[in-house]
């Protein structure tokens, strides 16, 4: 008689088990949402985004809310935290910080554009006089090591695998493109060069 309680007892608890599913993922939305904060920041932007971001806030509420009265097995997704808090993070956005202002000039006048992969890309320099020239090549290229800096200590910080590194600059070449303004060059996902609208 014990032994059937205890069989009937294990049946039950592997039964409940069964009915939760636990997913580790790539943290997608939490990356989203720390590479518009850092995007809105390290060009000053936060006006219009923080109404987006509410809306996007409460749509995902009341999704969550809609996913609670669902029946069948229930899937419980591992809450992850990104962590962009770190010194070494913290130091690379006020680097990206410092160095917009010395950019801005040179993606209004579009001889430098965002492109797909979370970088920026000289583009048309013809307008440009040879320290212009010279000074585009040092801004772009200290924008770029600070970026993929920043990308590899995010993936580093959060302890997320080598091949989640395509995955955050996917995401941060979205941010950076659609925060760019009017005008400013960005590479779509097919690869091809256009203005802002």
């Amino acid at each position: 008689m014990i032994k059937s309680l205890k069989h009937l007892m294990f049946v039950c608890v592997v039964s409940f088990a069964a009915c939760v599913t636990v997913n580790i993922y790539f943290p997608a939305a939490a990356i989203q949402k720390a590479a518009d904060e850092i995007v809105n920041d390290v060009r000053g932007t936060q006006g219009n985004q923080e109404q987006k971001q509410q809306k996007q806030d409460k749509q995902s509420l009341i999704l969550e809310e809609l996913r609670t009265f669902s029946i069948g097995p229930k899937e419980a997704s591992a809450q992850i935290n990104v962590d962009v808090t770190t010194p070494a993070i913290r130091n690379l956005k006020q680097a990206l910080k410092d160095n917009f202002s010395s950019l801005k000039p040179f993606y209004d006048k579009r001889a430098i554009g965002e492109n797909n992969t979370g970088l920026v890309d000289t583009k048309d320099t013809a307008g440009l006089n040879l320290k212009e020239k010279a000074d585009l090549k040092r801004v772009a290229d200290q924008e770029n090591n600070n970026r993929t800096a920043l990308y590899n200590e995010i993936m580093k910080a959060n302890k997320l695998g080598a091949d989640a590194l395509p995955k955050i600059q996917k995401i941060f070449a979205n941010s950076w493109r659609d925060k760019s303004d009017a005008g400013w060059l960005i590479q779509n996902d097919k690869g091809e060069w256009e203005k802002k609208k």
